[in-house]
């Protein structure tokens, strides 16, 4: 069999230790892989008849390739936000320009499929969060064997109780955010800490439980300034050092208000996130009168060596991707469920982003974790 790997969407610590451990088990069970570049943007991009082109958007992979790349965050595959299925006009590669009519986006899946077909590829592993996986079912519903593997820092693909990426994600926020406390106190502020999380707000929930924040916005919940205002004043009383923390996910918005988005869509529809936690900071200085410490904590969250939870994650990810594609499986997804390793349809994706169980885990008078009763709960609560 020959198995094709890819890396989609934003990076994550962990990609890097998946595709090694991708590419042993299958070379130890006697098979080729080769890696797929920039994500799905190698095959959209890929002129299979052209030797020149092949070695621009593919490149074999065997155990000497990958040797070291376990050691670095990120992926030495390169990633991206293509959607071939929805390519907008000035993303039309050249050689695909005469088949691209109107005014788009065009669906360029029938020369994904023949360049599959051309490449010599019988199954393909993509690694990713919700856009990547979603043309990943498409190929799936297409006949192309699919065996994904979920990863996203805001641990929010369905089907899994756990994406690679989230704990290092958590992990530095946690540490980032106890470093600002030395700021924050010395100057008697209120900091805002932006965090990464676009529809769920998993991560400002975990970083401010375990961090031990005064409070938290999640984007399942719309905040009241003026309340957020004096919970943060009271909390700033309370504390000896006179100062008070808040994080913020980059997906929360105000009552009344909306989102912050900026830029144009992506190829899956999605403007970019950010900026909500510098509109917080500014409208709690003009209500409170205290000075601000405003952090957006953004790509330090993903960037990178992975903890150790996530290299183990991505490591036995892999191995149970890879052992799923060399036996023949079809339309999987590997995943964590209640602590067990397992893999479920790839269909399960289609349910959507998950979101928080405000009602179990969030005070949404208070804006606090509300984490009372663990038994039952996957580790990481969701």
């Amino acid at each position: 069999m020959r198995i094709g790997v890819l890396t989609g969407g934003g990076d994550v610590p962990g990609l890097n230790p998946c595709i090694k451990a991708v590419v042993h088990r299958v070379i130890d069970d006697g098979h080729e892989v080769v890696g797929l570049r920039r994500g799905w943007a190698g095959l959209l991009e890929c002129q299979a008849d052209d030797p020149a082109s092949v070695k621009e958007n593919t490149t074999p992979l065997d155990k000497n390739e990958v040797r070291t790349i376990d050691r670095t965050g990120g992926t030495f595959l390169h990633t991206s936000r293509t959607n071939p299925g929805r390519v907008r006009n000035a993303d039309v590669p050249d050689f695909l320009v005469d088949q691209a009519v109107g005014e788009g986006p065009h669906d360029f899946t029938p020369h994904v499929l023949e360049t599959l077909d051309k490449l010599g590829i019988d199954a393909l592993v993509p690694i990713g969060g919700d856009d990547t996986l979603s043309y990943a079912l498409r190929l799936h519903d297409e006949g192309v064997p699919v065996v994904a593997i979920p990863k996203t820092m805001d641990n929010d693909v369905h089907g899994t109780d756990y994406c690679i990426g989230f704990s290092t994600a958590v992990t530095r926020s946690v540490q980032f955010i106890h470093q600002l406390r030395t700021s924050t106190g010395s100057h008697e502020r209120i900091a805002v800490v932006e965090l990464f999380g676009r529809y769920s707000g998993e991560t400002s929930l975990i970083s401010a439980y375990l961090a031990g924040v005064d409070r938290a916005l999640i984007s399942e919940v719309p905040f009241n300034l003026d309340k957020l205002a004096d919970l943060l004043l009271a909390d700033r009383a309370e504390n000896p050092s006179r100062y008070a923390m808040v994080t913020v996910s980059e997906g929360a918005a105000a009552e009344g208000g909306e989102i912050i988005l900026g830029g144009e869509a992506d190829a899956y529809g999605h403007r970019k996130l950010g900026g909500i936690g510098e509109e917080v900071a500014e409208a709690l200085k003009e209500r409170t009168g205290v000075g601000m410490v405003s952090q957006q904590l953004g790509y330090l969250m993903r960037s990178g060596a992975p903890d150790s939870l996530d290299l183990m994650v991505a490591t036995n990810y892999a191995v149970m991707a890879a052992d799923l594609a060399v036996e023949g499986s079809k339309g999987r997804l590997v995943a964590l469920r209640s602590g067990t390793y397992t893999n479920v349809p790839i269909t399960t994706t289609r349910e959507g982003a998950k979101h928080v169980d405000v009602d179990a885990l969030y005070d949404v008078d208070r804006y606090l974790p509300k984490v009372r009763h663990v038994g039952g709960k996957p580790m990481f609560l969701y």
